[in-house]
């Protein structure tokens, strides 16, 4: 591993991944397709809280340190500030013109050789069943802008492990995180054109269907044939879709 491990990795590596080994099983196929050096996107489902970890961990083991796009409001948490900013994560605000910020950032990790992971969903999905939504284009534009592959990673599993939204996670019996690593998406017609909305999308939903692919090998089921938008079905976007924008459940006073 020739990227640089700073002390947030060292921890991880000490502390997380022993309970990982520990806590959980999983199983990871086509792990090799992740490219040993160079600049890239890491494109992948939402499923869970902790499988940022999960899939860090796969990425770890197969000789790269991921840069996550993350939740700006992590790098305001006690402790936890200093950890997301030595492991070099890069900050999003979600649903706001500030994201361009992110963007930026990730371009130029990318340009100077840095596995940059982006959850095009944006957030863990509202989809009922736990397919994968809608996505935003962030993971596109950046590939666009850069000339990096995008690596499509579909996962299931996690989500047993912690639920979404949950605080408390089912550890024991041990259950599996599975994972499978797609060939890089092929944008090569698009490469050069201006990334215009509809260049943007298109890129977008290449992404999305190679991610899905994945997710439907491992959960050996059909996806469903029109991808969730929790905008048409009036989910919010962001958070835990059974409460309110105060953090009550729906329903209650």
């Amino acid at each position: 591993m020739h990227e640089r491990r700073g002390w947030a990795w060292s921890l991880a590596v000490a502390i997380v991944k022993p309970t990982l080994l520990t806590t959980t099983k999983h199983e990871w196929i086509d792990g090799d397709k992740i490219p040993a050096e160079g600049g890239c996107v890491i494109a992948m489902n939402h499923v869970s809280h902790i499988d940022p970890l999960t899939l860090a961990w796969l990425v770890y083991e197969h000789g790269r340190l991921i840069q996550y796009l993350t939740k700006d409001a992590l790098f305001e948490v006690p402790v936890l500030k200093y950890i997301v900013r030595d492991a070099r994560m890069i900050p999003v605000s979600r649903l706001t013109t500030d994201a361009a910020k992110a963007f930026e950032a990730a371009c130029v990790s990318v340009r100077d050789g840095g596995c940059v992971g982006v959850y095009p969903e944006g957030t863990i999905t509202k989809d009922p069943t736990g397919w994968p939504m809608r996505g935003k284009t962030g993971a596109a534009r950046i590939a666009l802008e850069t000339g990096c592959p995008v690596i499509p990673i579909g996962q299931w599993g996690a989500q047993e492990i912690l639920p979404p939204y949950s605080a408390k996670p089912h550890l024991f019996p041990r259950k599996t995180a599975r994972y499978k690593v797609g060939d890089p998406v092929d944008l090569s017609d698009l490469a050069g054109k201006p990334l215009t909305n509809d260049v943007l999308h298109e890129a977008t939903d290449r992404i999305m269907d190679a991610i899905t692919a994945l997710v439907a090998e491992l959960r050996g089921e059909e996806p469903p044939a029109e991808r969730f938008d929790p905008r048409s079905a009036g989910v919010r976007e962001i958070g835990n879709p059974d409460k309110d924008e105060h953090g009550k459940k729906k329903g209650h006073a």
